[in-house]
């Protein structure tokens, strides 16, 4: 889901090596039987930790992360994209030459997009009748100086990422950022990437189709606070504290005149906020009960979210085994990313 990978925690990360191997060896005996228990891991060490820290989750991912913001502002004027996962929806309108759907696993996340969508599609139009009062703006054709702002898309919807509702070879683009680590096995994390690409356009010869931008969790954090680096456990329950007594964090000052829409701060690294959120409601802790552990030093809820670190090569490995073909790829804050698309469709003789 996502945005910043920044945990707001202090615990220990704890190894599920023996986990991800009984998974494996599921798998090996039937795929069936694999899919079955790998999705049963995925609700409760993932889909339900995250209805449960919905509110609190979301108030720390607030920035765009650079080269995210990059590649959608190098989007053409009129492309159609998606944003699977998209979290409390902050990519989405972040171009506003662009049209995106956004969609993601967790009711309660898309809640959050889609209200969020509203409130900044509300600020807008106060925007646009302020600059027609002053003249900047054509209260007829709508056009005038620069862009008035982002036609921030509403359209976000709940769907699994193994089963995407998209047209096929439809999307001019789709990103899908800090989600697909969240799958517990290869062979769930490579069918995700392959649902990605089955969203865009395929190019032919000459004529370049449609770009997927993927962002997961690398190992290779050295200079990290977490610590992981090369060599360490790739498969791990990572805790977050769903605290409710959080001080709020320091925010730069404001412009006179200038109105807060979303939760600021000068850093790019997500800072914990003053959720006021209580412990998950009788409606979401049946489903959360395994992943949520007591600790003897915190009196807030710690959940437990399975991830899966990948190492240097792993994700462009997996972009090939979908059936892609890797465009470029890096290594950025703690992050291995890669843009890919679909092979190239033959040229065809006339």
């Amino acid at each position: 889901m996502m945005a910043s990978t920044h945990t707001p925690s202090a615990l220990p990360s704890d190894s599920v090596a023996g986990d991800v191997a009984k998974l494996a060896a599921a798998a090996a005996a039937s795929q069936a039987a694999e899919s079955a228990e790998a999705e049963a891991y995925e609700k409760t060490h993932v889909h339900g930790v995250y209805e449960a820290i919905a509110p609190h989750f979301s108030a720390t991912r607030y920035k765009p992360w650079p080269a995210v913001a990059s590649f959608l502002q190098s989007r053409p004027p009129g492309a159609v994209g998606l944003d699977v996962g998209c979290g409390n929806g902050k990519y989405l309108g972040l171009n506003p030459s662009v049209y995106m759907v956004g969609s993601d696993r967790s009711a309660s996340l898309v809640a959050l997009a889609h209200s969020r969508g509203r409130q900044l599609q509300e600020q807008q139009a106060q925007e646009a009748k302020k600059r027609i009062a002053q003249g900047e703006l054509d209260a007829t054709t709508g056009t005038g100086g620069e862009s008035s702002g982002a036609a921030v898309a509403t359209e976000v919807l709940v769907a699994d990422g193994l089963s995407l509702p998209f047209r096929e070879r439809a999307a001019d683009f789709v990103i899908c950022i800090a989600v697909i680590h969240h799958m517990s096995t290869r062979t769930r994390r490579q069918e995700a990437i392959r649902h990605l690409l089955r969203c865009v356009r395929t190019g032919q010869a000459g004529q370049p189709g449609g770009q997927i931008l993927v962002y997961v969790w690398a190992l290779e954090q050295g200079n990290s606070r977490r610590g992981w680096d090369e060599g360490g456990e790739q498969d791990l329950l990572v805790p977050w504290v769903l605290k409710s007594q959080q001080k709020q964090p320091k925010r730069p000052k404001q412009r006179k005149g200038q109105k807060r829409t979303r939760d600021q701060d000068s850093s790019g690294v997500a800072a914990s906020n003053n959720s006021g959120e209580a412990p998950p409601s009788e409606a979401t802790a049946g489903a959360t009960t395994a992943a949520t552990e007591p600790d003897p030093g915190h009196t807030d809820p710690v959940f437990k979210r399975y991830y899966h670190l990948y190492r240097k090569g792993e994700l462009e490995e997996d972009v090939l085994a979908a059936g892609g073909a890797v465009i470029t790829s890096g290594y950025e804050r703690d992050n291995w990313w890669v843009v890919a698309a679909n092979e190239p469709l033959p040229s065809q003789s006339t």
